[in-house]
């Protein structure tokens, strides 16, 4: 089970502030208008729109700031053009981390992201230099005391899963990315309702992190986490599940 998922999965549990909700529409939003301009305002004709709107209504955005969004993507509306990049560096234990970025200031934001590895034991790193590590994937969780393991197990290999990985607390189900919404639908219908789904980055190797040093790590992830132009953060810590959970409380 990777650990930056168990990470991603106790936050999502988490209550979540005003703070946080905010910085999450703004996150959302630029997802939404990159995801419109790119392919188009129809979401049943554009599986990544589609994504970005689920996520949207799981945070229970208006549906007017979502059309709103899309509009400014296609541009019905005037908007701000939005840039994508990926950062790749290295945390404290040498962990790989890579740093997806939607931003309208790639100078600002570069500066930005290279103070919080500088300032949290960060190393910031060249193009390619950890990203080798990653596959990118379709990852949902799913709380293995809700459901009926071997039923979803059934269901999500009939569905095309590639991967399914079981521990104590949860059943995460991996796909191809062209198959996830596929099986994440499928999954739904069968009445198996994912923590948290999405299309991440799967490291391909990991770093077994405790103490201080996974401490230190979360830091530098969650302020990572927390910059308004950051769109996901990818790592290959493995933290102990228990630490993970007292470390966020």
């Amino acid at each position: 089970m990777s650990g930056h998922s168990k990470w991603a999965t106790i936050k999502h549990k988490k209550a979540k502030t005003d703070a946080v909700r905010g910085r999450m529409f703004t996150k959302v939003v630029k997802e939404i208008t990159v995801a419109a301009r790119i392919g188009g305002g129809d979401i049943n004709g554009n599986p990544r729109l589609r994504l970005a709107v689920d996520k949207a209504k799981a945070e229970n955005m208006p549906q007017d700031n979502i059309k709103r969004a899309i509009q400014k993507g296609t541009g019905e509306l005037p908007g701000i053009q939005y840039e994508e990049l990926t950062y790749e560096g290295y945390g404290p234990k040498g962990i790989a981390i890579l740093v997806d970025v939607t931003t309208d200031n790639k100078n600002r934001t570069l500066g930005e992201i290279r103070n919080i590895f500088d300032k949290t034991g960060g190393t910031l790193g060249a193009a390619g230099s950890v990203s080798w590590n990653f596959k990118r994937k379709g990852l949902m969780t799913f709380d293995k005391k809700a459901v009926n393991e071997e039923k979803l197990t059934t269901a999500a290999i009939n569905a095309g899963a590639e991967d399914i990985n079981i521990d104590a607390d949860e059943i995460e189900v991996i796909t191809s990315p062209d198959d996830f919404i596929k099986v994440r639908d499928a999954l739904k219908e069968a009445k198996f309702e994912p923590v948290t789904a999405e299309i991440t980055m799967i490291p391909s190797t990991t770093v077994k992190v405790a103490d201080e040093d996974a401490q230190k790590v979360l830091n530098l992830v969650s302020k990572l986490e927390d910059n308004e132009d950051v769109q996901a953060v990818h790592a290959n810590f493995d933290i102990p599940d228990e630490i993970i959970a007292k470390l966020v409380e």
